[in-house]
Formats: C-alpha cells, sequence, structure tokens
C-alpha cells in the first residue's frame, strides 16, 4: 500500500453521468483525489473529459459493475493500494426501468433495479467499512430520491421499495459505526434533470426540464454532508424544485 494522500480521497459511483458526474468534478475542482466508478469507460473517460485541465491529474476513473461483489472488492483493493485511505464515499449509482408499474414490473427488472439502487450500495459500504473504521472517520454520502420517502406512481414500485431500502441503509450505519467515527447521510432529491428521466414511460418534455433541479444542486449537498466538521452528522437532505 501506497503511503497516505496528503489530499482527502472520495470515491464516486455513477460518475459517468448525472448526480455522480457532478459529484465528482465538484470534489476535484477543491483538490480531491477522486476515483470515478461505473459501469461504461467512455462515459467516465467522458466525465474526465469536462473536467478543467488542472484537475483531470486527480479523477481516475475505474470501471465497475456494483452488481458483482467481487469487483466491489477489486475497487476497494485498488483506491487504498493508489491512495492509501478513503475519507468519502458518495453513492450516486442508480437506475430504473420503464415498465414499472405493479402490474407490468418483471422479477427480472425489478432485481435490476435492487442490484444498482441498494444492494451494490451495501456491497460498496462494506468494502470501505475496514479502511474507514481503521481511520476512526469516515462519511457516506447515499444519494436516494423523494421517493424514499413517500411513494409515488410516477417512480414504480421497484424504485420505490430501492429508495425506501437504501433509506433504511443509511440509518443503519449511522446506527452501528457512529462509535468508529463513520457518518452517512441521505439525500432526498426530487425530480432532477438527467438522463434517468429517459427511462420513464413518458419522458418528461424539455419545458418540464427547466423547472426541475439540476445535478449540481445535488452534488452540493453532498459536498455539504461530507465537509462539515467531523463532530456533526446531517443525516437527512430533502431537496426539491422551488417552481412546479
Amino acid at each position: 500500500m501506497s503511503a497516505p494522500s496528503s489530499a482527502p480521497v472520495a470515491v464516486v459511483t455513477g460518475a459517468g453521468s448525472g448526480v455522480g458526474r457532478a459529484t465528482a468534478l465538484l470534489f476535484a475542482r477543491h483538490g480531491w483525489q477522486v476515483t470515478l466508478v461505473g459501469r461504461r469507460p467512455e462515459a467516465l473517460a467522458e466525465t474526465v473529459g469536462l473536467a478543467p485541465a488542472a484537475d483531470r491529474p486527480r479523477l481516475v476513473a475505474f470501471p465497475c459493475d456494483l452488481g458483482q461483489p467481487e469487483a466491489i472488492a477489486a475497487l476497494a483493493r485498488d483506491v487504498l493500494a493508489r491512495c492509501g485511505r478513503v475519507d468519502v464515499l458518495v453513492n450516486a449509482a442508480g437506475s430504473n426501468i420503464p415498465q414499472r408499474s405493479l402490474g407490468e414490473l418483471s422479477r427480472a427488472d425489478y432485481g435490476a433495479v435492487m442490484d444498482a439502487n441498494v444492494t451494490g450500495v451495501l456491497w460498496t459500504v462494506q468494502a470501505f467499512l475496514p479502511a474507514m473504521r481503521a481511520a476512526g472517520q469516515g462519511t457516506i454520502v447515499n444519494i436516494g430520491s423523494e421517493a424514499g420517502k413517500q411513494a409515488s406512481a410516477k417512480a414504480g414500485a421497484a424504485y420505490v421499495v430501492s429508495k425506501f431500502g437504501l433509506t433504511g441503509l443509511t440509518q443503519t450505519i449511522n446506527a452501528e459505526e457512529r462509535p468508529h467515527g463513520i457518518r452517512a447521510t441521505c439525500v432526498f432529491p426530487g425530480d432532477i434533470d438527467t438522463p434517468l428521466l429517459n427511462k420513464r414511460p413518458v419522458p418528461p418534455p424539455p419545458e418540464a426540464r427547466t423547472k426541475m433541479m439540476q445535478p449540481e444542486d445535488i452534488a452540493a449537498c453532498a459536498w455539504f454532508a461530507a465537509t462539515l466538521p467531523a463532530r456533526a452528522t446531517i443525516e437527512e437532505i430533502l431537496i426539491r424544485p422551488s417552481r412546479t
């Protein structure tokens, strides 16, 4: 293992688009070393290319299928070998399917949404907890959804169940890991203008998207939760568009 990094270290999943991309770029802009995690190498490379030239050396892409526990274990080994530590883990990866109502949801689609939105998060948290415990500190930010507080037909059954599960996982992290100096925040966004909207049965029109939040708004929440003094924990952030 290399010597601990002099700069703080963040791992951001779902960094190939949307909230994950905005979060990775924000942390790098503030001088953090950031590992970008996602399934598509080309999307991660695009994220790196969007950063100013001065920030790009701080961004490392790591293609990874978060549905595979062995791939997540390899991710953790790589980050710790390169950086010697991990200060913040932002779980921004997530998915949904068009056929999402109770009447049409398939078992395969349900399993895929659960893997992406909560099961993969659990395995990723488990992979980085030992290093955080050893350091006596660490922040985990889970990007949930307002559907994890109140079910809606718009979100669909699998997405709602997964985001309620993510809420419970965040609470469990705080219940179990607080004595080790580890804290967790769940961010509950309303509508965000991201590519995930294209998976709705009827994607919203451009005029509706102009009233939505942008990925940078949610990234700012992750930054706030991660950089608050270690003596304080923000357990939940509910954020919605100002206009409807």
